[in-house]
């Protein structure tokens, strides 16, 4: 069902929240930043690298995201053998209902993965099936879409990877205080970051922020704006490979050498060789 309504890349569809996922090549390891989430492996591996933890899926497992995270993600696929996907955002209201029905979550305060793995089992296949067959059945998609997602929550909740989904509901927890300061640096990734205004959104005092902050997202505040900074800047230039320096100014670095610096470190290679490599795989890397 993936297979016949998913075209090349990610494309939203009309059930909510609901994405799906094709790719006929195999692709380089790519920076994105991932939303609350869940996704299904249907076919395929991924490798996907948050900071120097990796973690690495396949067909009929799934990967949850509880909060926005820069992470690179390497798709392994052929023609024959397409990479395909379900992906559906987490909506924390609704997670929040199902949690009154598990009274064990309440006072769930432990630090849990931002972004964990586990393998479907045939409850969690069942009802995601039932929602993809939704996309032959327009005309029932309104009644039993909201019904479908809920349940497919109830199965991520109860599932050994549920404290990750969980947090997402929990006013008090963790992902529900940063969120507010994830949110900002995603907005404002281009401007100087004052941890003290972060902390005062989230609540909590400066060191406390610092700790929580780092055990969610496996990264300073620092080191995560940096990763959305860069991330940012290898997909300006991918359009526009030659603008290095505007590049690296549109992004919020005021030293073109800082930021050709930091990007190779982060990349391996100089900016606009990068994006030449991107651009046209094929071309041999100069020596260096």
């Amino acid at each position: 069902m993936v297979a016949r309504h998913a075209g090349e890349g990610r494309a939203a569809t009309a059930l909510p929240r609901v994405e799906l996922a094709r790719f006929s090549t195999s692709t380089p390891p790519t920076g994105e930043t991932v939303s609350p989430s869940v996704a299904l492996i249907l076919q395929g591996d991924v490798r996907t690298v948050l900071c120097k933890q990796t973690l690495c899926y396949r067909a009929g497992e799934f990967v949850v995201a509880s909060v926005d995270l820069p992470v690179t993600c390497a798709i392994q696929a052929t023609s024959r053998q397409p990479y395909l996907a379900f992906e559906m955002r987490l909506e924390p209201s609704i997670i929040s209902e199902l949690l009154l029905a598990t009274p064990r979550a309440v006072t769930e305060r432990t630090h849990v993965p931002s972004l964990a793995t586990g393998t479907a089992d045939p409850d969690l296949l069942d009802v995601i099936g039932r929602m993809a067959r939704l996309l032959d059945r327009p005309q029932d998609a309104t009644a039993l879409a909201p019904l479908y997602e809920r349940e497919i929550l109830w199965r991520l909740i109860s599932s050994d990877q549920g404290a990750t989904v969980r947090q997402i509901g929990l006013p008090d927890s963790d992902v529900a205080q940063l969120s507010h300061a994830i949110s900002w640096i995603r907005t404002h990734y281009d401007q100087p970051l004052r941890v003290e205004e972060l902390a005062a959104r989230s609540s909590m005092s400066v060191t406390s922020f610092h700790r929580h902050f780092r055990a969610l997202t496996q990264m300073t505040p620092l080191q995560y704006q940096k990763h959305l900074r860069l991330h940012e800047a290898r997909a300006r230039l991918l359009a526009h490979p030659r603008d290095v320096a505007d590049t690296g100014y549109a992004v919020g670095y005021e030293s073109p050498s800082q930021f050709s610096r930091e990007y190779r470190r982060m990349f391996g290679a100089p900016p606009g060789r990068h994006a030449t490599q991107l651009r046209h795989p094929e071309t041999p890397t100069p020596a260096q």
